[in-house]
C-alpha cells in the first residue's frame, strides 16, 4: 500500500479541473475544496456485519493511516440512506485541500453535456401522484407526522456522460453549497460481474449541509419546505414571501429542527437555534432554512459521529423516523442507495463536514439516475409534490444543458 500523503495547496478551480472520474473523490463547500485521489485503504461492506459501529471502524482506520505516516489522513466518501447498507467511504492516497470555490467574472465553464436524451420516471407520475395520497391517509391516522416520497428519474444520452463536465457545470452555479463527486467503482467491483460502460459515479450540488465541526464548534443547517423558484423577478419574490408565510411549510421546517436539535444537545454545552427559518436560494429552488450553531462538551467527538446521531433527519426521512422509513420501503418501487444519505469528509482529529446527498445523479456510461423528493405532511397535495420533485430535478437537468422543452418533460413523466 501507498502513503497516503497531503498534497500543496492549489486553487479551488485547479482542483476541479485535476478530478478524474473513476479515480477521485471532489467536495467542495462555502468554506473549503477537497480533492482526493487514489484509495490507500477502503471500508468493505463485509465489516459491518461484525457489530463494530461505522463510526468506530472509520476511526481505527484513521489511526492506521496516521500510524503508517500520513500525519492527518481524512475518511471521505458516502454514506447510504439505509445504514445498514455497506457505506463506500476511502482513505485516499493523496489529499488537495484549496479554499472555497470561485469562478472569474467573463470565464465561461458550463458546456452542454447532453442535447438529446430517452427519460423514463420511475414511477410514473400518476403513480407517484397516488403514493402520496397513500401518505396522506397514513398521516391522518395520526401516527406519522411527515414521510418524504421520492421518485427518479432515468436518463440515456447517445454518448457517454461526461461527468467531469457535468460536476463542473454543477460547481459553477454551486459555490455557496456543496457539490461532490465519489467513485462508485469499488462498490461496483464487490456485485456480480457484467457488462459496464464506465466509471460509476454519484454526483450532485446540494444545498443542505447536514453537519460540519471544527474543534468544539459545530454547525447544522436543516432545511425543510421548498418552493421553486421562477424567472420572472416579481414572480420569484412572491413565491419566497408565500413560502415564508406558509403555515405548512412551517410546521413540516419545524418538525426537522426539533429532531435535528434533540440529536445534537446530548453532545452539546451550548446550542444556539434561531426563533425562526430564514430563505436561502439555490439556481431553481426556495428553501426555508434554520443555521444550528452549537460547542460540544467533548473535543473528542467527531464529525461522522454527529453526522450518524442526525443522519437521516425528517428533512429526507421523516417522522417518527422508523414509521416513515417503513413507509417509504412500502411504496417507493425503487433502493434509494446513497440519495438522502450523506456525504463528505472526517480527519483524524474529528473535524470534517458532511452534506445531505439530494440535487444528485449516479452516472455510469451513457446514464444517469436522478432522484428527487418531496416532504408530504398533513395540507400537502399530490399534483404540488409531484411538481416539486420535478423542480428539483432541473439542477441537475439545467447542468447537463437539455432544453426547456426536454425539462418540461420532466413534468409530464
Amino acid at each position: 500500500m501507498l502513503k497516503c500523503v497531503a498534497a500543496p495547496a492549489a486553487s479551488a478551480t485547479q482542483l476541479l479541473e485535476q478530478y478524474r472520474t473513476g479515480s477521485s473523490f471532489f467536495f467542495s463547500s462555502p468554506r473549503r475544496t477537497l480533492l482526493a485521489q487514489g484509495q490507500w485503504a477502503r471500508w468493505h461492506a463485509q465489516e459491518q456485519d461484525e457489530g463494530i459501529s461505522l463510526t468506530r471502524r472509520v476511526a481505527v482506520l484513521l489511526a492506521a493511516a496516521r500510524q503508517a505516516g500520513h500525519e492527518v489522513p481524512v475518511v471521505a466518501g458516502a454514506i447510504p440512506f439505509d445504514v445498514t447498507k455497506p457505506a463506500q467511504l476511502i482513505v485516499p492516497n493523496a489529499i488537495h485541500w484549496a479554499g472555497p470555490l470561485s469562478f472569474e467574472p467573463g470565464i465561461q465553464m458550463e458546456q452542454p453535456v447532453a442535447s438529446v436524451c430517452e427519460m423514463r420516471a420511475i414511477p410514473e407520475p400518476e403513480k407517484y401522484e397516488d403514493g402520496v395520497n397513500q401518505v396522506l391517509a397514513r398521516l391522518s391516522a395520526g401516527a406519522l407526522q411527515k414521510v418524504v416520497l421520492s421518485r427518479t428519474l432515468h436518463i440515456t444520452s447517445p454518448q457517454a456522460v461526461d461527468v467531469h463536465q457535468l460536476l463542473r457545470n454543477l460547481a459553477y452555479h454551486n459555490t455557496h453549497g456543496y457539490t461532490f463527486a465519489v467513485n462508485l467503482a469499488a462498490e461496483r467491483e464487490e456485485c456480480a460481474a457484467d457488462a459496464h460502460e464506465g466509471p460509476r459515479t454519484l454526483i450532485g450540488a446540494s444545498p443542505e449541509l447536514l453537519v460540519t465541526k471544527t474543534g468544539l464548534q459545530i454547525k447544522a443547517n436543516p432545511l425543510a419546505g421548498s418552493a421553486a423558484r421562477s424567472d420572472d423577478p416579481i414572480e420569484d419574490k412572491r413565491r419566497a414571501a408565500a413560502l415564508l408565510a406558509s403555515a405548512k411549510d412551517r410546521h413540516e421546517h419545524e418538525v426537522v429542527i426539533d429532531a435535528v436539535v434533540a440529536a445534537l444537545r446530548p453532545y452539546c454545552k451550548k446550542l444556539d437555534v434561531p426563533t425562526g427559518p430564514s430563505l436561502v436560494q439555490t439556481k431553481t429552488m426556495w428553501h426555508l432554512s434554520t443555521e444550528i450553531n452549537g460547542e460540544l462538551a467533548d473535543a473528542s467527538v467527531s464529525s461522522l459521529e454527529l453526522a450518524m446521531a442526525l443522519h437521516p433527519t425528517p428533512a429526507i426521512c421523516g417522522t417518527p423516523t422508523d414509521l416513515a422509513r417503513a413507509v417509504i420501503h412500502e411504496i417507493e418501487p425503487f433502493e434509494r442507495g446513497y440519495f438522502t444519505g450523506t456525504v463528505g469528509w472526517c480527519d483524524a482529529n474529528g473535524d470534517g463536514e458532511w452534506a445531505v446527498t439530494i440535487r444528485c445523479a449516479e452516472a455510469e456510461g451513457r446514464s444517469l439516475r436522478l432522484f428527487a423528493g418531496a416532504g408530504i405532511v398533513a395540507g400537502s397535495n399530490a399534483a404540488a409534490e409531484l411538481a416539486e420533485t420535478s423542480a428539483k430535478f432541473r439542477t441537475l437537468l439545467l447542468a447537463m444543458g437539455l432544453n426547456q422543452q426536454q425539462l418540461s418533460m420532466t413534468r409530464e413523466g
